[in-house]
């Protein structure tokens, strides 16, 4: 665990401020927030995996977690990914409130199982590695890590999951979190999949930190956001390590996850403030065109692109027939159009949808995002 600096220190007061003000919006009960919620997941998924290889859009990540079927389209092998960290990710949301719950090797392999168990045998899921691994520099260039040797990794865990337990209580959460993040990922203590786990347990950090949800407090979607930002996590990791070295300084590594949530707090930020202006104007549209309350919740799906008529159901706890006359309604008046066939079809915003987003999308956007580390 690195010192950290005053500006560390004024970063991670002005990320609590900031999570401090979510939880505050979060306390008064609003009709969009379930459908931020399940984008807020759906675009940590679609980050984390995508960092890794595994490339779905954004509107089949949220069909995912909401437990849809996606493109037909899609790989096996991206399916069995996305859907594996779908569910290792559920599993996080609900352990943020676990009354019994400990760090052990168990809960970490489950995890591991979840993430890789329809990987081929020489992953073994949930099963720590049995041979040296090291990171790929790239065709014809040397390891840009090599990880500890297997006999070595029971060993490392155990006084990895003890510090969890145990260690550096008295630090901030935020970088307890990108600690437990880095030393995982450094152990490396599976044949497959330990990128995916680290973040995933940087998650499951702060979601037992107990303050806020563990979808507004993950940084997997900025770090998948694009290639920019994959590179420089990948590069974040090379500058504090070649091999195993744990005593070597991680102040940079805690400085790159400190900037990342301060710029992922800034995006949720955001999405809170489009999402209770879209509400509100939508809700104007549903008036104008006399359209019955609830539609507004499907006219909301639509403009992000993703409005399906089970979803819509289950939400708006409707019959099937319901859910069908009010998309028929709203198609008529031209404000949603299919997209795609049978059990993938799904609707996204006419015109006059696609002009309300892109306004309030200017309006939220106006100004620049503030990099953390240079004073306003």
């Amino acid at each position: 665990m690195p010192s950290l600096t005053p500006d560390d220190r004024r970063v991670i007061d002005e990320i609590e401020t900031l999570r401090s003000e979510f939880r505050h919006r979060l306390a008064q009960t609003r009709r969009w927030e379930g459908q931020l919620r399940r984008s807020l997941t759906a675009a940590a998924v679609r980050g984390s995996t995508h960092i890794e290889g595994y490339t779905i859009s954004a509107e089949d990540a949220e069909t995912l977690v909401a437990g849809g079927d996606i493109s037909p389209e899609t790989d096996e092998a991206t399916l069995d990914a996305v859907t594996g960290y779908r569910d290792a990710l559920t599993y996080i949301q609900h352990a943020a409130d676990f009354q019994i719950f400990s760090w052990d090797h168990t809960l970490l392999s489950a995890l591991h199982f979840m993430m890789t168990r329809t990987a081929g045998k020489e992953v073994r899921p949930g099963a720590y590695r049995t041979s040296g691994v090291w990171v790929s520099g790239g065709p014809g260039r040397p390891p840009v890590y090599t990880a500890p040797d297997p006999e070595q990794v029971p060993e490392l865990m155990d006084e990895f999951i003890h510090w969890l337990d145990e260690g550096d209580l008295d630090a901030p959460a935020l970088v307890r979190a990108s600690m437990a993040h880095f030393n995982l990922v450094s152990i490396h203590p599976w044949s497959d999949g330990n990128g995916r786990m680290s973040r995933a347990v940087h998650t499951l950090v702060l979601a037992r930190e107990g303050i806020l949800a563990p979808e507004f407090s993950s940084i997997e979607e900025w770090l998948g956001a694009d290639e920019y930002n994959t590179r420089e996590y990948y590069g974040a990791l090379r500058d504090v390590r070649t091999s195993w070295q744990p005593e070597r300084d991680a102040a940079s590594w805690i400085r790159f996850c400190l900037t990342a949530h301060h710029l992922q707090a800034q995006e949720v930020q955001r999405r809170f403030e489009a999402a209770a202006r879209l509400w509100f104007r939508l809700e104007h549209l549903a008036e104008q065109h006399r359209l019955g309350e609830r539609t507004v919740s499907a006219l909301y799906a639509a403009t992000q692109g993703h409005l399906r008529r089970t979803t819509y159901q289950d939400e708006e706890a409707l019959t099937r027939d319901q859910a069908l006359a009010d998309l028929r309604t709203l198609r008529r008046l031209d404000l949603i159009e299919p997209v795609g066939h049978a059990r993938t079809q799904r609707y996204i915003g006419g015109s006059a949808l696609r002009k309300i987003r892109s306004e309030v999308h200017a309006e939220v956007h106006a100004d620049l995002y503030r990099e953390p580390y240079l004073r306003p």
